[in-house]
C-alpha cells in the first residue's frame, strides 16, 4: 500500500490529506467553507494532482449508530446505512456522503473505508450507555448514549499510552479532553472507552462554542409549553446560539474562545462569567470520567482549544488537585507538539497532544484492507 487519502468532512469544512506508510502528510487541502458539493473544483484538482500516490481512501463519518461499531469497507449497503442515519447527524452525514461520492467518482478503482466517530464508544458498558427511559422507547428507537469525537479520543488515548511506555494503554486510566468548537471527554481504561460526555446527539455534555451541553429536560419541556417556542426554534437555539455564545452575549454572537477570552480581558462581565461556567462544567465532568474508572493515571488535552489555550488547561488543573493533577506553569505555557506538562512529582501525568484524526483514519483504513482486500 502506498498513500491513504484521508477525507474529514465537517458540517461546513473539509480537510483532505494524503498520508504515506509512515503517516507523514505528503499533501493536504483545507477548505474552511465547503458547500458540500461533490463537484467542488478545488477538491477535484487536489485529487487529480495526487491520484498516482493514492491506493486507498479513508473517510470520517460522524454517526455509525448501532450498526457500524468499527471501520468498514464501503459498498452500496454501507452507503445506504450511512444515509439512514442522517436524522441522527443532519449536519454531518450528508457531507460525509458527498465526500464519498466525490472520491468514488474520481478514483473508481480505489477502495474506500468508512471510519466512524461513534465506533470507539461502542465499548461503553450498559450502565454508561443507557438512558433511564421506557424500555419500549429504547427498543423501538435504538436509544442509547453513542458518544462522538471517537477518532480523536482513540488517537489521543493511545498516544498517551505510548508516551507513558504502555503500548495499547494497557493498565492505564486516561481521560481525554477533545476541546474545540465541539467538545467532549472520554474515560479510556485499558485502551477502551468506558464513558463519555456526549450522548445520543452531540448536544449532551460540556459547554461548547454555540451548543448548550447538558440541560435539564424539564426546562426544555417548560420552554415548549410555556415559553411560546417552537421545536425548530428551540433546536436552532440549542445548536447555534447557546454555549459560550449564549453565556457571553458578545456583539455578533461569537462563541469562539479566543473572542470570549479577549472580551473578558477587556472587562466584559458576560464573557468572564461564560469562561467560569465552561471551566466549572469541564472540571466536574473530568472528575466524573475519573470516577467511572476508579481513578486517573493520565489527563490529555487535544483539539483546537485543548492544544492552543494554556489558560484552559491551567483552569482545569486548578480544580483537580484532589485527583493528583498538577501542571508545571512554564511547561504548560511553552507546550507544542506532544508534550508532558505535568508538575514534577504529580501523581497524574498531563499531556498536550496534537489531534491526529488523519492518522487514526489511515490506520483503520489499512487495518480493514488487510482483513478484507477489495474484490479485483
Amino acid at each position: 500500500m502506498t498513500g491513504v487519502l484521508v477525507v474529514n468532512a465537517g458540517s461546513s469544512s473539509l480537510k483532505v490529506s494524503v498520508l504515506d506508510d509512515g503517516d507523514r502528510v505528503t499533501a493536504a487541502l483545507d477548505l474552511d467553507h465547503w458547500d458540500g458539493s461533490p463537484d467542488h473544483r478545488e477538491l477535484a484538482d487536489f485529487i487529480t494532482s495526487c491520484r498516482g500516490d493514492i491506493s486507498a481512501a479513508g473517510h470520517r463519518v460522524v454517526h455509525g449508530g448501532s450498526r457500524f461499531t468499527g471501520p468498514v469497507l464501503v459498498d452500496d449497503a454501507v452507503l445506504a446505512g450511512i444515509a439512514d442515519l442522517t436524522d441522527r447527524a443532519p449536519l454531518h452525514q450528508p457531507r460525509a456522503l458527498a465526500g464519498l461520492e466525490a472520491v468514488g467518482r474520481m478514483l473508481p478503482g480505489v477502495p474506500a473505508v468508512a471510519c466512524f466517530d461513534t465506533a470507539f464508544h461502542a465499548t461503553l458498558p450498559p450502565a454508561a450507555a443507557a438512558y433511564a427511559l421506557p424500555g419500549d422507547w429504547t427498543r423501538r428507537f435504538g436509544l442509547r448514549r453513542y458518544g462522538f469525537h471517537g477518532l480523536s479520543h482513540a488517537y489521543a488515548s493511545r498516544r498517551a499510552g505510548e508516551l507513558l511506555g504502555a503500548a495499547g494503554g494497557t493498565g492505564l486510566r486516561v481521560v481525554t479532553c477533545h476541546l474545540g468548537a465541539g467538545a467532549s471527554l472520554a474515560a479510556v481504561r485499558d485502551g477502551r472507552s468506558v464513558d463519555t460526555t456526549m450522548g445520543f446527539t452531540p448536544l449532551e455534555g460540556l459547554v461548547m462554542a454555540t451548543r448548550s451541553g447538558s440541560v435539564d429536560p424539564g426546562l426544555i419541556i417548560w420552554l415548549l409549553q410555556h415559553g411560546g417556542l417552537s421545536v425548530p426554534e428551540l433546536g436552532d437555539a440549542l445548536e447555534t446560539r447557546s454555549g459560550l455564545a449564549g453565556l457571553a452575549g458578545l456583539p455578533g454572537g461569537s462563541g469562539d474562545m479566543r473572542d470570549v477570552r479577549a472580551a473578558a480581558g477587556a472587562g466584559h462581565p458576560g464573557a468572564a462569567a461564560a469562561i467560569e461556567v465552561h471551566l466549572h462544567r469541564r472540571r466536574r465532568e473530568i472528575a466524573a470520567m475519573a470516577a467511572a474508572m476508579n481513578g486517573l493515571d493520565a489527563l490529555v488535552f487535544t483539539g483546537g482549544i485543548g492544544e492552543h489555550d494554556p489558560a484552559v488547561r491551567a483552569g482545569a488543573a486548578a480544580g483537580l488537585e484532589f485527583l493528583g493533577v498538577a501542571l508545571d506553569e512554564a511547561r504548560n505555557q511553552a507546550a507544542v507538539g506532544d508534550a508532558d506538562i505535568s508538575a514534577a512529582g504529580a501523581a497524574v501525568a498531563t499531556f498536550r497532544i496534537t489531534a491526529r484524526e488523519d492518522t487514526e483514519i489511515a490506520g483503520q483504513t489499512r487495518g480493514v484492507l488487510r482483513r478484507e482486500p477489495p474484490a479485483s
